[in-house]
């Protein structure tokens, strides 16, 4: 299995990856969505830009809003802003949910035509390895949503780092990339603790390796970008309605209690 890892925001359109991607982004994308599906979300909606998520919410009304604008500002108008914590006591109850944010749901629309598409995140580590060799695809591509022009993306760096370590059978120690999520550019700005859309609350949460026993694959239908739960062994749903054979697992990884 090769791996690879490309940049959101430099990407070389000659090598577009095909395989399966995996969209990281620890601070705050899809950790928010990971535990929104902890507190009873049904389905997420993935959406690039704030009309249309409002336009989407019109049309499913049962449906609540999350998302946060470019630096981590929650977007007017939304039920939540871009935060695990605030989801962290909220009770969904089996409502869908629309995401809408400036790097983690712009890289799974931009990749949303791989035969397989996760979204990722610390505290998805183990359940996204598990699987991805599921699929057994011959090539996994990292796209790191962080590094901007003034932040390193080493948070999502390092997430791409632990998933490489356990594909290829090693037993990696991931409080040193939990680590490395607090130490980035961007951990460094919720420690700081001076900006009430960016609380120590949330790094807290980010920061958390192998938290949850699911991983979140991407697929579409009606022509509509969602996230679902999908654990390692069953049947999921692919992009476009399309099947893998699942495989046995290998290298022997298993799964944190959570």
């Amino acid at each position: 299995m090769r791996t690879r890892r490309i940049f959101l925001n430099r990407l070389d359109p000659a090598h577009e990856p095909e395989d399966a991607v995996v969209v990281i982004d620890v601070l705050r994308s899809f950790t928010t969505a990971a535990y929104a599906f902890a507190a009873g979300a049904s389905t997420i909606y993935p959406v690039e830009t704030i009309a249309g998520a409002f336009r989407l919410q019109r049309r499913l009304p049962d449906a609540v809003t999350t998302g946060a604008v470019g630096g981590g500002d929650p977007i007017p108008g939304f039920d939540f802003g871009n935060s695990p914590s605030a989801l962290q006591g909220a009770s969904l109850a089996g409502r869908p949910l629309i995401q809408t944010t400036a790097a983690g749901v712009r890289g799974l629309t931009r990749f949303r035509h791989a035969r397989a598409l996760f979204a990722g995140s610390l505290v998805l580590g183990r359940a996204t390895a598990l699987a991805l060799l599921d699929f057994q695809p011959d090539e996994v591509c990292f796209v790191i949503t962080g590094e901007w022009v003034d932040r390193d993306g080493d948070e999502d760096l390092a997430c791409a780092d632990y998933l490489d370590a356990l594909l290829h059978g090693e037993d990696p120690d991931p409080e040193r990339y939990a680590a490395r999520v607090r130490d980035s550019d961007f951990g460094r700005r919720f420690q700081a603790g001076n900006n009430p859309n960016l609380p120590p609350g949330d790094l807290a949460l980010c920061a958390q390796p192998d938290r949850f026993d699911f991983a979140l694959l991407a697929s579409r239908s009606d022509g509509r970008l969602q996230l679902n739960r999908s654990r390692a062994g069953q049947e999921s749903p692919l992009p476009d309605d399309s099947r893998v054979a699942m495989g046995p697992l290998r290298n022997g990884l298993r799964l944190q209690e959570s």
